[in-house]
């Protein structure tokens, strides 16, 4: 933050160790207590996902925030929660109104004449979840908190600082959220130019024809129109416990790709990965020798098909209509084999490919770019609190401009 205080805010005129290791120094006119001094940390009240709709009267809270609602509560007014179980314990929410906290939220009861908004961002700098006693089920021990000990500068202060960060966070808040929007019209144009690229060729006065398939619509007139399996043939993933080593060996893809080593390889060459189970929809590309799950199909590919152009045309494939569950998605190799599929000759295939690969990068670094840039707001916006809540920065005569 010094680079903020150098340009455009102050700092107090003189600070005291505040004798807290994560703290340092503090404002000299600062105390510094225990948070048992002014709040007391309560569980919330147990609650089965039965009783939690996608609607309904009351929004319910557990250890990562909003879960849905129910028809009771067990809290009315203003309150902060922290998550109390989970990876990511020692996050901080805000309940207000009427809201039913679970037993995976610790609910901040002050004893004091507090702040809540400044109390909550001084918990959320505290980094919580660095307490949590447990590897295998992170959780946090409600005792172990409430020894803490937190700056605690007067309520006029404290509203001072909640007024600054109300502000502030707010416009890194809506930059994200353009951020965020900005990434999702960008990959909306990318699938866009990938479903162009597939469907109607690189040639725009190539004649075209009716595919009589809905998701392809219209097709250059010298592409076959087929099913899938007169592309490729579908095997099935196999368990990889058996042949999982910790290091070297053959990649075992699932879903989100690569998580495992193998001693023994299932398929050497270039595949097109479908999700069987779960995530149905995330076909992937892959080449060389590897393994896949059980919860997956790999397919071979016949010499008149592309690969990549297979994985690209699989991108626009109606998964949804394949499920045979809503509990668990999933599909059948007939199924998938069925499908309609639209094959331009090979060379021409390559040709996609190779656009493609030109296009797709371009996005890529567009996207990679603004990824980038919310990473540095989230970052400022973790520092802008930190400073605020600690005193690194003052405040105090801050006032609201006209935006």
């Amino acid at each position: 933050m010094s680079e903020l205080k150098a340009s455009k805010y102050q700092a107090y005129s003189e600070y005291k160790d505040s004798g807290v290791e994560w703290l340092g120094k503090v404002p000299e006119h600062w105390e510094v207590k225990r948070i048992s001094y002014f709040a007391l940390l309560k569980s919330g009240d147990s609650i089965v996902s039965e009783q939690i709709e996608v609607e309904g009267d009351y929004p319910v809270y557990g250890g990562n925030g909003h879960r849905g609602y129910t028809n009771r509560f067990n809290h009315d007014g203003r309150f902060i929660l922290i998550g109390r179980q989970g990876a990511l314990c020692g996050n901080i929410n805000y309940g207000y109104g009427k809201f039913w906290a679970s037993e995976h939220a610790v609910v901040v009861h002050p004893t004091l004449d507090v702040n809540i908004k400044w109390l909550g961002e001084t918990l959320r700098a505290m980094d919580l979840n660095q307490y949590n006693v447990s590897a295998a089920q992170p959780g946090l021990a409600v005792a172990n908190i409430t020894c803490l000990k937190a700056p605690f500068p007067k309520i006029d202060e404290q509203k001072s600082i909640a007024n600054f960060l109300d502000h502030e966070t707010a416009k890194i808040d809506t930059l994200i959220e353009k951020q965020q929007q900005l990434i999702k019209l960008l990959k909306e144009k990318r699938q866009a130019v990938i479903s162009h690229a597939v469907t109607k060729g690189l040639n725009p006065q190539a004649p075209m024809k009716d595919s009589g398939v809905e998701w392809l619509g219209k097709v250059p007139e010298h592409w076959v129109i087929c099913r899938l399996k007169n592309a490729l043939t579908i095997r099935n993933g196999r368990d990889y416990k058996q042949v999982e080593v910790e290091s070297g060996g053959y990649p075992v893809y699932g879903s989100g790709g690569v998580f495992k080593r193998s001693s023994k390889y299932l398929f050497d060459g270039s595949s097109v990965l479908f999700g069987r189970k779960g995530t149905i929809d995330k076909p992937l590309v892959v080449s060389g020798k590897f393994w896949t799950v059980d919860t997956m199909f790999y397919s071979e590919i016949n010499t008149f098909h592309e690969a990549k152009y297979i994985y690209y045309q699989a991108s626009m494939f109606p998964f949804s209509l394949l499920s045979t569950s809503t509990a668990l998605p999933s599909m059948t190799q007939e199924d998938l084999l069925n499908l309609g599929f639209v094959s331009p000759p090979l060379t021409e295939q390559q040709k996609i490919v190779e656009y493609l690969k030109i296009k797709l990068d371009r996005f890529e670094v567009l996207i990679s770019k603004v990824e980038q840039s919310i990473i540095l707001s989230k970052e400022r916006r973790t520092a802008l609190i930190s400073a605020a809540v600690t005193g690194e920065i003052d405040v105090r005569h801050w006032e609201q401009p006209n935006d």
